[in-house]
Formats: C-alpha cells, structure tokens, sequence
C-alpha cells in the first residue's frame, strides 16, 4: 500500500453522453463527459461554452442604477468637475482602476486615481482619503472592486457634498452604504450573471460611459477577473478568452515590458496570467503604494514601462525573499504542534503583506488550517490573515468566536482578522477544540477533485488537444484531471538530488509517460508488481520534434498490500520507508538488528507469534524456524508492506542432503571400526564420498541424537545395544528438512512466487494464483 498526499473526489456526471457534433465535429465521449459535469446539457449549451462569444455578454444596462451613474459621470465631465477613481491594491483592483481610469481620460474628464495604503489605511474607502478628496477638489469618488461595505465612509462622502458612485462585486452586508448609485451584480435583481471580478463590473460602467464596446481594455478584464479566482463561467469565461488573445498580441507598454520579464512568448494562457503577471502585480501592493502597478499598466511609453517593469519584478523578487524567509522563520523558532488542529503563529515585525501567502505555505505543509499574525506591541493588536483546508469552513467557524475579533471577514477559505494580543492564544484553544470535534484525521488532507478515470489507450494526442476547447480554465471550470491504474513498466528518479519521478505505463498497444515532481522519494515505495493508481493532468510531451502524451502526476497511491524483494543484500536503509507509516515491526530469528532505526519495534518470531494488532510495515530479516510460525503472524497481523530482507549464507537448501545410502554407508564404517577418530578419518572419507564436511557432521549428529553413536573429544563410539530409530526422529534431521523448506518457500521461490505465498496467509485466496513448482 501507498497512501495519496490528498484525498480524491471523484466526479458525478450530470447525465448521459450522446452523439453531440459541434461544428460538424463528432465531441468524444471524454469531452462529453467533462462538459455534463459542468451542468451542460444540451448541443446548444455545449457549442455556447466551446465558442465563447462576445454577443453572448449581457447588456450593461441590465445593471441597476448604472444609468444614473453614467448620467452623472458625464455631467461631471460636461461641468469640468474633479473626479477620483478609488481603487484597491491588488491585481483585480489595480487592473479596475486602469480601466476606468482610461475610460474617463477618452471621454476628456479631469480625474485621477488613489489606492489605499495596505499598511498605514488598511483595506477599502475611509474617511481620511475622502476628506482628503474633498479638500483637493474632487466631488465625485468612483470606487472600483471596493466599497460594497463602507457605509460609514459613505455618510462621510455625503456630509461632505461628494458623490459616491460604488462598483464592487464582493458580498453585499446587511446595511448597503448611502451612496449616489451602487453598481453591483449583486444588487442588481435583473441582472442574470452574478460573479463578475470587480474589473468586469468596472468594464460594464466604461462600456456604459463609453457608450461601445471597448475591445481594447479586454486585457486587463482578464487580468484582474483570472488573478481575483472568481468563476470562470458565462461572462467571466467569454471576457477571460477574448482577454487573453488580447494579452497574447497585446501592444500596451507595461505588458510587453512585463512579458518580457516573464519570458513569455506565444499565445498567453489562465496559467501565465495566475502565475506569472497576477503575482507581480499584486506584489507592488504587499510591498508599498499600489500605484506603480496602475502606472505600468497605463504608460503608452516603451522606456518607461520597461523601467517600470523591473520595479515590479524587483519588488516580486523581494515579496519571495520576504515569505521564504518568514515561513523559515516560522518553522525554526515557532513552536508547530502538529497534534493540534490548527496552526497559530505570531511575531512582532513580520511583514503584513505577505501573511496570507506565507499561511498558505503553511496550509500546503502541514495539512490544517493556518493564521499568521504581526504583532504590534504599541497598540496591543495582532493583524494578519488565514487559510483553511477544504473540510474546514475558516468564516463560519471563526464567526462562532467572533467575540475574539476587533475585525474579521472573509470566506470558507481565507480570512483577514485583527485581535488583541491576549486573545491569540484563546483563538488557537477555541479553533482547536472545534476543530477536533469537527474533523476526523482523513479531513486534514487536501482534495483532489478526479474529472474520470481512463485506461492508457484512451490517452491521445487528439484527446489532449480537444480538451484545450474548454480552457480558459479556472474557478467553475477546473482543468481536468484524470485517474489512471496501472503497472508501471519502468521507475525512474530524475534530477541531480533524484528529486523527480518519471513513469512508463504500457499495455501491449498504447504507452504513457508519467511525471511526478517533487515525489521522487516514492520510488523506493513502490514495488514491481503493484498497480499504481495516479491522479494529475494530461499533456504532450515535445522533444526534438517527437510529441507524445504524458501525464503531470499530482499525486499517487497504491491500494493493494505490496511486498519488496531486499533478499541477498547485506545492507538495506529502513529508514526510507520510514515516512509513510508509523507501525513498523521488524521480526528476527537470533538476535535483534542493530541498524534498525529505534522507530521500529524488533520482535523474535516467537514474540511476535502473541501480537493481535494491525501492523503496517513487516520487515523479516531472517528466516523463520517455522513457516507455521510465520503464516500465523502473517495472518494476524496483515501488514500493508513487507520487507523480505533474508541473506543466506550457508545454504540447507542448496547443499547436499544426505540419501538413507549415504547414512549406512557411514553407520555402516562406524559399526567396523566400533571407534573412529574423527580428525584423522575425516578428509578420507570426504575425499572417499564426495560429501562436504556439513554434510558429515549432520549425520554425525543425527547418529549422536538417536544414541546409535557416542561422540567424544572428537573420537566416535559405537552403541553397540542401540534402540531402533527412524532416522526421522532426530530433532536435528527434523529441522534440516524444516529448514530446507522454509528457504525453498521463501528464500529461492520467484517474486510472484512469494506474493501468493503471503497470499495466502492473509487469506486473500480470491487471487488468480498458479500451480508453482518451487526451487532453482
């Protein structure tokens, strides 16, 4: 057995597969599949999702009191008034603030931007920043990706005589602020589609204002909707696709400088945008003032964005170095008990931030739920930010000891919060306790949500290059991951350190290749004959002009009980099995093994013989005296590993048996003789015979142990009144037979052999097993 890193949900279909054509083109049954999970049911449905358009997105108007709003945006620009667009510091809210920002400036308004200081303002409107508004001029604030909260901030703008136009899309509260018009998918009952990115709601107010379609601002939509990991379905996916063909022939300055840093070349995917230009932006905010990252995303000039753009990579740099170095920080002085269900940790100077990333690390490494906390000794508060594991919802529970809290929001996954120092340890104590009340320990792992299972001839190039119609791919519409079983062919580790995994799956007519990095450890965890269940994604492997399938393994297990093969070898390092499991047992004959490491108990086979319990990994360093003996415990115990780990020696079963001729010849010599002095005799007889000198002194001992001899100081005394025996009655000959057996059975059988054998122990007869003939 191997267990998986993650727990699998396999997905339902949502109906039955038919003969759909799309475009004229038969879809496969895997791509029919896929699509019914994702709740599409009919051929229009399914032409709809595979042929994103953009006369599918829905008309602005449909937004509530964007009418109004748009109204009153061109009367400000008619009246020359001063308007400010009020954004937020990360990617969707940075990529918001450049479009409408750049709607405005088309339409000739004299306006300008501000995005709050993570650090000194915290998150959304306040009433510094609209006093401060106010003094300059400004009487009237648009927010972008912001606001949907600020009721209090709202009352301020009105006292001040400032219209406040707010467009969000995070979740309404029970009190909507008092604004001039609120433009939120949300607040909008006829509005049909209800999770645009706050840069969609952005877009519809500039398409409103604007009074078209601006094409040109798709990159950025497609940026912020991506990084900000809302749904992509319905709007999002056909503003998400048009976007990133943007991006891919984009002639903005700041993302030609910032793709060139990336190394980005060709068409631009969900991926490089998720891992490559959302981190970078959204590290200027973790950092300092958000505005450089609007600046690069505005500049039409090529020197400037390229200047730009090495800020923002030096500052991502940076915001790397930063978490590695708290996660290291966390991880050599904090205290992490493991036995508790959620982490807790907090220090005086960590970098805000970059709590939320730095927590996620946490969550990745440890399986539970992480808060990461700065603590400000001057004011007595703890602020920082969470996340949780699929099993454990962080918001509810969290809401349930809101009483800790100075602030708090978030959802089932993430959370930022404030709290007195003193209630630090009262948060990790209360979590703790629901936690384990909650959650059992199969919960702490992470899941991996399984698309279908498929057998290796399913996997083609055609397959791989179909499913690319489904992409962009994202919140809502997952990439597709697929389950395989399979024996592999071939094990190998790659890399300097063999820190990799590649895999050859074969049947007799298809071939898959398997890569897993990071897993190459596992090699020593997998045994010849098992099958190998893996779970990750599909892809073509190009080299020197030859493409061939693979598949990105995620993660991996084994089902079955497997048994490795160590027997000869002199020397075997237990401890890289060591990880896995925790209950190892290792049975021994004479004498326990002194480079077994103190994790493992060490039992004699008779010991052993009295144990009930399960044990999880058996290693057998020496041959049992009885095979009874070991079946016994084999039966009891089940093991999911075991390690045969014999080394032979002097072989009983290789060497000369000696035939019931051979025993009167010899009986035969002492009967004559009455008295044979062994060391004079011996090597005459050996050279006589043809026996070896082991093969002598056994039937020595058999004559000695059924008193037919006496043997003295080397000299052989005959009994001459002996009682008579079977040869067979001597315990000597009895174990010399018994241990021929064992060492036949186990020692020299062939490794299918020697699984059926332990087959058969557990009591697993539903194997296939086949008639055996055991020896050399």
């Amino acid at each position: 057995m191997l267990r998986s890193k993650a727990n699998w949900k396999f997905a339902k279909q949502n109906g039955t597969t038919q003969q759909w054509m799309d475009d004229g083109t038969e879809l496969s049954p895997v791509i029919q599949e896929l699509l019914l999970q994702r709740g599409i049911q009919t051929l229009e449905e399914a032409h709809s999702f595979l042929n994103p358009s953009i006369e599918n997105l829905i008309d602005p108007l449909q937004l509530s009191a964007i009418d109004i709003a748009t109204e009153r945006v061109h009367q400000a620009i008619k009246a020359n008034e001063k308007i400010l667009v009020y954004g937020d510091y990360d990617a969707d809210g940075v990529s918001s603030t450049t479009v409408l920002i750049q709607a405005l400036q088309e339409l000739g308004a004299d306006c300008d931007f501000y995005i709050p200081n993570r650090f000194t303002e915290g998150y959304g409107p306040n009433e510094l920043a609209f006093r401060a508004a106010y003094e300059n001029g400004y009487t009237l604030i648009i927010t972008v990706d912001t606001g949907i909260a600020s009721v209090h901030e709202a009352a301020v703008a009105k006292e001040l005589g400032i219209d406040l136009i707010i467009t969000d899309h995070h979740e309404p509260q029970e009190k909507l602020p008092d604004a001039f018009a609120i433009i939120h998918p949300k607040c909008s009952p006829n509005y049909p589609f209800k999770e645009l990115a706050g840069v969609g709601v952005a877009f519809k107010f500039a398409q409103s204002l604007l009074g078209y379609f601006p094409e040109q601002f798709l990159d950025l939509v497609a940026i912020g909707t991506i990084a900000d990991l809302v749904p992509l379905e319905s709007e999002n996916r056909i503003l998400a696709y048009y976007g990133l063909r943007q991006i891919s022939v984009t002639k903005r300055a700041g993302l030609v400088a910032l793709k060139k840093l990336c190394n980005m070349e060709g068409n631009t995917t969900e991926e490089d945008v998720g891992f490559l230009i959302g981190p970078r932006l959204n590290a200027v905010g973790r950092l300092q003032d958000a505005d450089l990252a609007v600046q690069l995303l505005m500049t039409a000039e090529k020197d400037e964005a390229e200047e730009l753009a090495k800020i923002v990579e030096s500052l991502n740099q940076d915001r790397q170095k930063i978490v590695a170095t708290i996660v290291k920080e966390v991880e050599e002085t904090v205290q992490i008990d493991t036995n508790k269900g959620v982490i807790v940790v907090a220090k005086e100077g960590w970098n805000e931030g970059v709590l939320g990333i730095v927590a996620s690390s946490l969550v990745r490494k440890y399986d539970r739920p992480a808060i990461v906390l700065r603590i400000n000794e001057e004011n007595g508060t703890a602020k920082g930010s969470a996340r949780s594991i699929p099993a454990f919802d962080l918001f509810q529970n969290c809401m349930n000891v809101k009483e800790l809290f100075t602030h708090f929001g978030g959802h089932s996954q993430a959370a930022g919060m404030t709290l007195p120092v003193e209630n630090v340890s009262k948060l990790e104590q209360a979590l703790d306790a629901i936690i384990q009340e909650q959650l059992t320990p199969d919960d702490f792992k992470q899941e991996i949500y399984v698309s279908k299972s498929l057998e290796i001839e399913d996997i083609n190039e055609a397959l791989i290059e179909e499913m690319k119609h489904l992409a962009p791919f994202g919140m809502a519409n997952p990439k597709p991951k697929f389950h395989i079983k399979h024996q592999p062919t071939d094990i190998r580790q790659l890399g300097n350190m063999k820190k990799h995994l590649k895999l050859m799956f074969k049947n007799q007519a298809s071939s898959l290749e398997g890569i897993a990095f990071g897993m190459g450890d596992l090699a020593a965890h997998i045994s010849p004959s098992a099958k190998l269940s893996v779970v990750g994604e599909l892809g073509i492997n190009e080299w020197n002009g030859i493409r061939k399938p693979q598949i990105i393994i995620e993660d991996m297990r084994i089902d079955d009980w497997q048994l490795f093969d160590h027997r000869g070898k002199k020397q075997i390092d237990f401890s890289i099995y060591m990880n896995q499991f925790e209950k190892h047992l290792l049975l021994y004959t004479h004498q326990e093994h002194d480079k077994a490491p103190t994790e493992i108990t060490q039992l004699s086979y008779e010991q052993a013989i009295n144990v009930s319990e399960q044990v999880e990994v058996l290693y057998l360093t020496d041959l049992p005296n009885d095979l009874d003996d070991l079946k016994t415990i084999i039966h009891k115990v089940k093991p999911l590993c075991i390690h045969v780990c014999f080394y032979v020696e002097h072989s009983v079963y290789l060497s000369h048996f000696p035939s019931r001729e051979d025993f009167k010849w010899l009986y035969s010599l002492i009967w004559k003789r009455e008295k044979l002095d062994l060391g004079q005799e011996q090597q005459k007889i050996l050279q006589a015979k043809g026996w070896s000198r082991d093969s002598l002194l056994f039937m020595l001992n058999v004559f000695s142990e059924l008193e037919f001899v006496k043997i003295k100081d080397g000299i052989i005394h005959l009994n001459k009144s002996p009682q008579k025996k079977d040869l067979q009655e001597a315990i000597v000959y009895q174990n010399r037979v018994k241990q021929g057996k064992v060492e036949k059975a186990l020692y020299y059988a062939t490794y299918d052999e020697l699984v059926n054998w332990f087959n058969e122990c557990m009591g697993q007869t539903d194997y296939l097993k086949e008639e055996v003939t055991h020896g050399l």
